[in-house]
């Protein structure tokens, strides 16, 4: 079952059915979907996202999805689940723009790396982080992730998959 969290500022929640709207807003966000290195999608995908997070991911403990909070305020989405591109886990984090720059990111990663060591057992953790990301890349080197390897996609989009010990959080 997933967990709530809690780090200085934030909250990781799981999602309940009236956190849909946010779930949508920031998914639809242009600026989160280019460097999460996706399209946009269609809306009303990701609402069939969204509740399939609900009826099948919780239900079944596929893997850890959380809302995140700032006091009352949603600021972002985050994961941590298997990964299909090495046998281990990946964090999976999307912050909406505002909160961009503020140390936030920095506050979830470590939250999640905490959560991967103390609840999950895991001795390290995964990211996948787009290769013009580079204020993620430099978040990820300030805490300790090193790079693994270069993955080129379909659309000759490369992301830099990188590595930590989940003993690296603080």
């Amino acid at each position: 079952m997933t967990p709530v969290l809690h780090t200085e500022r934030l909250t990781f929640r799981p999602y309940r059915p009236e956190d849909e709207d946010h779930f949508v807003e920031l998914l639809r966000d242009e600026e989160v979907c280019r460097w999460m290195g996706q399209d946009r999608v269609p809306e009303a995908d990701i609402r069939t996202l969204f509740r399939a997070i609900l009826t099948d991911v919780y239900p079944k403990e596929m893997f850890d999805v959380w809302g995140i909070w700032e006091a009352e305020t949603f600021i972002g989405h985050a994961e941590v689940k298997k990964t299909g591109n090495v046998d281990g886990h990946e964090l999976i984090a999307a912050l909406a723009p505002p909160y961009w720059g503020r140390g936030r990111g920095t506050e979830v990663v470590r939250g999640l790396l905490r959560h991967a060591a103390d609840n999950l057992g895991l001795k390290e953790a995964y990211g996948m982080v787009g290769a013009d990301n580079t204020a993620s890349l430099a978040m990820c080197r300030r805490l300790g992730f090193r790079h693994v390897r270069d993955v080129t996609g379909d659309d000759g989009k490369v992301t830099k998959m990188v590595v930590i010990p989940t003993t690296e959080r603080d």
